[in-house]
């Protein structure tokens, strides 16, 4: 399966500690990107004749999620017959989460 969307990739992509995400797992089949290969390449390497071969170069390099998952993008990397029991250990932690936003001096203006 291969889920190369927006809103799959926001949550990977902007994770950090002014996001409000808790735990990111992928499977070792995942390409954590914007987009796929070929548009990647096209634009990469525009105007330089056949680029079926920097396309085979580009999902080798970035076609897996090990290299978000070292620019801490990604927490695990799991298979996928343990999908099911990470998500309830994880759902077991963060039933006890408490949420403690900043006061804010100002609510939102309506436009």
């Amino acid at each position: 399966m291969k889920s190369i969307t927006q809103v799959h990739l926001m949550p990977a992509i902007f994770r950090g500690s002014t996001t409000s995400r808790d735990v990111n797992y992928a499977w070792p089949t995942a390409e954590v990107a914007v987009m796929g290969a070929k548009g990647a390449v096209s634009i990469i390497y525009h105007g330089k004749g056949d680029i079926s071969e920097y396309e085979k170069e580009y999902v080798e390099k970035f076609g897996n999620p090990f290299p978000a998952a070292v620019r801490g993008f990604v927490d695990d990397i799991i298979e996928p017959r343990t999908t099911r029991k990470r998500i309830c250990m994880d759902l077991t932690i963060l039933a006890a989460k408490k949420l403690t936003n900043p006061w804010k001096k100002h609510a939102n203006m309506p436009l």
